[in-house]
């Protein structure tokens, strides 16, 4: 089952190291601002490219507000994934909870 989490579960669980963070957002989106140390794999791709993509467990799925997240968790679940997470609310929440947002177009 999915889990979803607020802006300070999501912060406390990239704390312990043991999940990463992938933001289904398009790369326009993704320049904008997007969690320290998170992925970019845009949606589409990550539809098609699922097996590749998604290579462990203990997943954070972040969108700019928790509707295309939440369809890839579903999709991370469907492959088998068992610690898959949906950022509720997104980087609009993680940004209005105050917490920092990176702007580096070389990370995508």
């Amino acid at each position: 089952m999915v889990q979803q989490v607020t802006v300070q579960q999501a912060k406390d669980l990239i704390a312990t190291g043991d999940v990463e963070v992938i933001d289904v957002r398009e790369p326009s989106e993704w320049a904008g601002g997007h969690l320290p140390g998170a992925r970019l794999v845009p949606l589409g791709q990550l539809r098609t490219e699922a097996k590749a993509t998604l290579v462990r467990d203990g997943l954070i799925f972040v969108c700019a507000a928790g509707i295309r997240s939440q369809t890839a968790a579903r999709i991370a679940e469907s492959h088998g994934l068992t610690r898959v997470f949906n950022l509720t609310g997104g980087t609009q929440s993680w940004a209005k909870a105050g917490f920092p947002l990176i702007r580096d177009l070389t990370a995508a």
